[in-house]
């Protein structure tokens, strides 16, 4: 008979929500992905890519059924990434539009697109260790 893997202690939320929160964070992972491998920036993969509307969407679905729970603050970690990226992208888009904020303008997104990749791997990896993210 195989040995059995030790269950980590989920702080009593329920397998299916830590599960979803996941899927979330694979979905913006995924979105990331496809800024990197295509003509797109990766914020902008990320704010307006289909797989980051849907976990967006998801976070607000699902938000009340994590409320008081350590997933709380994966959830708003994930809500205030994709905001503060959308934010961050109308100013690029105001830079871009002056012959003096074009400079300004590449390093911003460059900034924009790290920034974006360490709150989507430090999210994840909080929650594979089964703990909340500090904001």
């Amino acid at each position: 008979m195989p040995e059995q893997l030790p269950v980590p202690d989920l702080h009593g939320v329920r397998p299916s929500l830590v599960q979803l929160t996941h899927v979330i964070y694979g979905l913006h992972a995924f979105a990331v992905l496809v800024g990197v491998t295509s003509a797109a920036t990766v914020a902008g993969g990320f704010v307006f890519g289909l797989p980051s509307l849907i976990a967006v969407f998801l976070n607000y679905l699902k938000r009340g059924e994590v409320s008081g729970t350590w997933l709380e603050s994966h959830f708003r970690w994930q809500i205030r990434t994709f905001w503060f990226t959308a934010l961050w992208l109308v100013i690029y888009g105001l830079l871009i539009i002056t012959i003096i904020g074009i400079p300004v303008a590449f390093l911003l997104i460059a900034l924009l697109g790290l920034w974006v990749i360490y709150r989507v791997g430090r999210g994840w990896v909080a929650l594979s260790g089964v703990r909340p993210v500090d904001n």
